[in-house]
């Protein structure tokens, strides 16, 4: 599936991160600011989906990676991201959301001058993650990283 933020073409797990990324209520209490890194907390999680909260400060950023055969979707709940999906670079405010596929590779990155907040869903949960380098030539994979690395 392509990334998308069309209403009609929206998925359930798109459903679930605009939802609760507009409810802060249920999740400011638990945001943490980290210079050494983004932030992040696992929400939840059952045998269908998870649900990861982060918080991400100036500069910081994923780098390309994508999500180990998962589906996912992510919203923006404070501040602003810029993801770069290989094709385009777009920025993501406040109730602006992604969604994707399995085979999905993309950066994301808090290019603004003030932190920001994102929650992100996946299905089936994260078990492995690649991290790749972008040269000239394409992507280069540098490593997987497995759920025990987060």
């Amino acid at each position: 599936m392509a990334a998308s933020t069309s209403a009609p073409a929206r998925t359930r797990l798109a459903d679930i991160a605009r939802r609760l990324a507009t409810a802060p209520d249920e999740w400011i209490h638990r945001v943490r600011l980290s210079t050494e890194e983004r932030w992040y907390e696992r929400l939840h999680q059952d045998d269908d989906h998870e649900i990861w909260l982060l918080s991400w400060l100036p500069g910081q950023s994923t780098g390309f990676h994508d999500h180990g055969g998962s589906r996912g979707a992510f919203a923006v709940a404070l501040g602003s991201l810029r993801e770069h999906d290989l094709a385009v670079e777009r920025d993501l405010g406040p109730s602006d959301f992604r969604e994707f596929g399995p085979d999905y590779i993309h950066s994301v990155t808090n290019a603004s001058t003030a932190p920001a907040v994102s929650v992100h869903v996946y299905s089936p949960r994260l078990t492995t993650m690649n991290r790749y380098d972008l040269v000239d030539g394409g992507l280069i994979k540098l490593v997987e990283e497995r759920a025990d690395d987060w």
